[in-house]
């Protein structure tokens, strides 16, 4: 990196690639793809697809490989035809740009060679225009059994006819883990130190965040928000996620499937839900490599149902800030299609893009509207609901990737029982109406957010006068005297509060019995989120006992 901070991509992916292969043994997990390609070239497997978008470290990994098996490394893409790696100049012999004539040539070379052709991916579709390219390549696969030569297929989709699927190996190469990231920022520091202009300032907790937050991009991406930083201010700090955090947007966007959102809302922003916020915080650290090295699994998430209004979305929106992570909701409306398997298409395409920008807070809003007649689905739309909600629940089972899943729920009756069972999420809370003591909170909160002074009103009024009062409804009372205030041209007092309070009738007169039984079922099956007042407990034991 200059003095004008421009990078120097090739050189820099270079170092970055062939750095990779020394900590493969360090760590197993990460290295089990790059160790495999080896392993499946040496078993003479003749075709080798490799899924990645990362074609640069992939042909690093295979030029590694070529060299110490004392091969060739020859690359073809449709613009350049065959090449030997690390040249850009294009070769003249007769037609190789063309997919057929270029295996033919893997054919007919008799030297060891490893082949590597780039986003071949259009000419395995399953197609008319294909039929010469498909019938090429299983002649390929029957000639290079016997040889020292392997075809490897790098393309960051996988498209295949169904003629290849028993002559292609398929092997995904995953994105980048912490420890390639943290070489490339080493470098970088390396590059800015020689400039005094320049700062970066890094402790070593701010390094893991700052790599931490990079997780699910690729090298190159990573490389361009990182200078991206250092250019816009001449620095990069932990502050700097933010802009890390915009690069996972643009995935999120060309997606189209789930919803990037910028949350500003701080768990301070939140009266009330002590205990849902002490199990919050007690797994703000469980997803960084120390929690990991410990023996902790990075936590699956969690399911909060309860009372509308009572601040369930607002925790999900705090929970991202709090952890810094991404925030990304999932609106199950958007998954249904219209043509028959669309939708399960897109519910998969949907979680591969939240674990490839992970770790991420993935917020399911009002989860029981989406799966609500999932049971007789069959009989409604053909049995999309329930193939849909399967491919979900069985996701939240197996999933690896640190997606934080934090489900919302206003209806327990409308959630399939699947859902429930521990496995799945991690806790279920439930989200009652604010006491007394968190109303006094919610009314302090919302003074202030609009420049009022608390002391200056009577909070033990308000809160007396808010009894069975949802934390949203304290808050519209609030913006309602606001109203009228502005509108008489007077300053807001507490009568003018009071008088807003009396004007509402809250949700839990207008919809008693429905949270008369949601309490009810909670007791038992769930968390609660706040410390409960004896006056709540007392009436809900008498309650159950009748």
């Amino acid at each position: 990196m200059n003095s004008n901070c421009d990078k120097t991509p090739a050189k820099n992916s270079d170092r970055q690639a062939m750095s990779e292969s020394k900590t493969e043994k360090k760590n197993p997990v990460r290295a089990s793809a790059a160790a495999e390609l080896e392993i499946l070239i040496r078993a003479r497997y003749p075709i080798i697809y490799v899924v990645s978008w990362e074609e640069t470290r992939v042909e690093h990994r295979l030029k590694e490989i070529a060299d110490r098996r004392k091969k060739q490394l020859i690359c073809w893409s449709v613009t350049t035809g065959l090449t030997k790696s690390g040249s850009m100049a294009p070769s003249r012999q007769k037609g190789l740009a063309d997919p057929v004539e270029a295996l033919d040539s893997v054919i007919e070379n008799k030297e060891p060679a490893i082949y590597l052709f780039k986003d071949f991916h259009p000419f395995t579709r399953p197609r008319e225009s294909n039929v010469a390219v498909i019938r090429k390549l299983r002649e390929v696969a029957l000639a290079l059994s016997d040889s020292y030569k392997t075809l490897v297929i790098c393309s960051p989709v996988v498209e295949l006819s169904s003629e290849l699927e028993k002559a292609v190996t398929v092997l995904d190469y995953p994105l980048p883990d912490v420890s390639a990231f943290d070489r490339l920022l080493a470098r970088i520091c390396e590059d800015v130190a020689a400039h005094a202009q320049l700062k970066i300032s890094l402790t070593p907790e701010d390094r893991e965040r700052l790599i931490q937050a990079a997780l699910g991009l690729t090298l190159q991406e990573a490389e361009n928000v990182f200078a991206k930083t250092i250019v816009t201010d001449g620095h990069l700090s932990a502050e700097d996620m933010s802009i890390v955090f915009s690069e996972k947007q643009q995935i999120i966007r060309k997606s189209g499937l789930l919803e990037y959102y910028e949350s500003t809302t701080e768990i301070k922003d939140i009266g009330g839900l002590e205990q849902l916020k002490k199990w919050l915080k007690k797994r703000s650290l469980a997803f960084s490599e120390k929690a990991k090295q410990f023996g902790l699994p990075s936590p699956k998430g969690a399911l909060l149902v309860g009372v509308q209004g009572c601040g369930k979305s607002l925790c999900a929106k705090a929970v991202s800030r709090m952890w810094n992570m991404p925030l990304l909701r999932f609106d199950m409306g958007r998954m249904f299609a219209s043509l028959v398997g669309s939708s399960e298409e897109n519910i998969r395409r949907a979680i591969t893009v939240a674990e490839s920008i992970a770790p991420v807070v993935l917020w399911a809003d009002e989860i029981d509207k989406a799966f609500a007649g999932s049971q007789g689905s069959a009989n409604t739309d053909g049995g999309t609901t329930a193939r849909v909600m399967s491919t979900f629940l069985t996701w939240l089972s197996e999933k690896q990737a640190p997606v934080f899943v934090l489900a919302t729920a206003n209806n327990i009756s409308q959630l399939p029982p699947e859902l429930l069972r521990k496995g799945r999420l991690d806790e279920i809370f439930f989200v009652d109406l604010p006491n007394a003591a968190e109303r006094g909170q919610i009314f302090q909160i919302h003074l202030r957010k609009r420049n009022r002074n608390p002391k200056g009103f009577d909070l033990s009024a308000l809160v007396q006068a808010s009894e069975g009062f949802s934390g949203a409804e304290v808050e519209e009372a609030v913006i309602s005297a606001l109203y009228d205030v502005f509108y008489k041209g007077k300053e807001l007092e507490t009568e003018d509060i009071l008088g807003a309070i009396r004007e509402t009738v809250p949700l839990s007169r207008t919809m008693a019995e429905g949270i008369s039984a949601l309490r009810a079922w909670a007791e038992g099956r769930a968390r609660f989120a706040s410390f409960r007042d004896e006056v709540t407990a007392a009436a809900l034991r008498r309650k159950l006992e009748m």
